[in-house]
């Protein structure tokens, strides 16, 4: 039964990729991969707020947590697309923009999972 959990998350989280991954796409085109850094930051701290509702309230049950937290969460979130936009912005002439995209991912996940875990306690 934890499996369907997961796979509904799974689901879900793959659709909520693809529709926000390509609303900002069409409204900020360019080199700048901003859909992939707003889910992976957002995705993290909402992994934070999660684990921090868990730790802090007793959480959800179980089958929900992994809903969310693996299925939802580990589809939404994606670190081989930002590994791929990383190496495509450097094929392109742009290794300044693929460092700061890289160190600024890395910022806003970090910031965004102690956020997440800091508004639950």
């Amino acid at each position: 039964m934890r499996y369907l959990w997961i796979a509904a998350g799974a689901v879900l989280g793959a659709i909520a990729r693809y529709l926000i991954g390509g609303w900002f796409g069409t409204r900020w085109p360019g080199l700048f991969p901003w859909g992939t850094w707003v889910i992976n930051a957002t995705g993290a701290f909402a992994l934070g707020l999660l684990n921090g509702l868990a730790a802090s309230r007793g959480g959800l049950s179980a089958n929900l947590h992994l809903a969310i937290g693996v299925g939802f969460l580990g589809s939404y979130t994606t670190f081989s697309t930002w590994a791929y936009e990383t190496v495509q912005l450097m094929e392109r002439g742009a290794p300044g923009l693929a460092g700061l995209y890289v160190m600024s991912s890395v910022a806003a996940g970090l910031v965004g999972a102690w956020l997440g875990l800091r508004v639950t306690t």
